[in-house]
């Protein structure tokens, strides 16, 4: 399997908590690659693809923050109409539930994160509808 470790940090949702967190990686020399935020009420989630994972979980422990990892795939998609389709529908045929889900494009490559329960049978599923899912490696080589 390759699941792709993000850092999951759990904050307050009040101004400064981003520049707090992005401010402690930044200074300790770690480079965001990707990053997701996401709010519900007096509380939310910033998940982070860093060049260093175990570094980003050190320092913001340090700091106090609440601090964890999360395992995603990371599938390379075709850069046009139908490239979430298609991993929402190879996923639904197994009744594999697609948690959470985001993207980007880099150049002509577009790229899903996909959180699901259980990331061996979504990887599974994923490569026999013929996608690519992105070692840690390929991802920061992007």
């Amino acid at each position: 399997m390759n699941p792709v470790q993000l850092v999951a940090v759990f904050a307050e949702n009040k101004p400064g908590q981003t520049a707090r967190v992005t401010g402690l990686l930044a200074g300790a020399g770690i480079n965001l690659r990707w990053v997701s935020v996401a709010s519900t009420g007096p509380f939310g989630v910033m998940k982070l693809l860093v060049n260093d994972s175990q570094q980003a979980h050190q320092v913001l422990k340090s700091q106090g923050l609440a601090v964890s990892f999360l395992d995603v795939l990371a599938v390379e998609v075709e850069d046009q109409p139908g490239g979430l389709h298609a991993v929402a529908d190879c996923l639904a045929r197994q009744q594999i539930n697609l948690d959470n889900t985001s993207g980007f494009v880099t150049g002509r490559r577009a790229v899903l994160i996909v959180e699901a329960h259980d990331l061996p049978r979504a990887q599974a599923a994923i490569e026999r509808a013929g996608l690519r899912v992105l070692s840690r490696e390929d991802l920061l080589s992007l």
